[in-house]
């Protein structure tokens, strides 16, 4: 009685056996989803923002008005291979040219807040 208890489980299992190749492919498809979300998602726009960060280092030239990583604005005096040469107003500043994160135009100004006279009686 025990021997066709354990005879019947391993005909079940050469049974699920020629469907494990089916069952294996199943078992990879969440994981291949999960990979093309996180590179529609994250992978991508990181490479095309990489790309153009370049690009705009790229064309850096002298006399163009700068934002620095660390929040300074200042016009380029001079560039090298890997260092940039800002003017801040009274001080010149050597930076490292991949810490510049983009070109401003120093005409465009912020508009200061409007603050609403009645809000504040």
């Amino acid at each position: 009685m025990l021997w066709t208890t354990a005879a019947y489980a391993m005909g079940a299992g050469q049974q699920a056996g020629a469907e494990g190749g089916a069952a294996a492919l199943t078992s990879f498809v969440p994981l291949i989803l999960m990979f093309a979300i996180f590179y529609f998602l994250l992978i991508r726009p990181q490479q095309k923002r990489a790309k153009e960060h370049k690009a705009m280092l790229d064309a850096l030239g002298k006399g163009e008005h700068v934002l620095t990583a660390g929040g300074l604005y200042g016009r380029i005096v001079d560039i090298d291979v890997d260092t940039v040469t800002l003017d801040l107003g009274e001080t010149k500043v050597k930076i490292g040219r991949g810490f510049i994160t983009g070109v401003v135009d120093p005409s465009k100004k912020a508009a200061p807040k409007k603050s609403d006279a009645k809000d504040s009686k």
